[in-house]
């Protein structure tokens, strides 16, 4: 994913997690909010049910893996925040990236149209 495209700032998060609507799955959690810039931002981010700092810096690079090919498909204007689950240890990137795909399609953000 592009630096262009995270979201990094704490107070960012914060807006996000408290503000937003979210989307479970068994891997992942997808938090949306609408942003006042035109372009999609993404925060990833693993609290510490997900294991110890080696299994949470996999799931977040997986998660970022898996979201690489998708912001050109996803509507703009949003903040996106992915949290992972602690399934998300034993996931492929395949399963990751049908997770997101699932998660942005109830979110309503991404059409299957658009799959890559």
């Amino acid at each position: 994913m592009q630096t262009g495209f995270r979201l990094t700032r704490s107070e960012d998060f914060k807006r996000v997690r408290q503000s937003g609507k979210s989307y479970a799955h068994p891997l992942m959690v997808l938090i949306v909010q609408a942003n006042d810039e035109v372009k999609l931002r993404v925060g990833v981010t693993a609290g510490r049910g997900v294991g110890t700092a080696v299994k949470r810096n996999q799931a977040k690079r997986l998660m970022r893996e898996a979201m690489r090919p998708l912001p050109p498909s996803i509507v703009p204007g949003w903040d996106l925040v992915l949290i992972a689950r602690p399934l998300i240890s034993s996931a492929t990137l395949s399963d990751t990236r049908q997770a997101l795909l699932t998660l942005l399609q109830r979110a309503g953000l991404f059409s299957l149209n658009d799959a890559v």
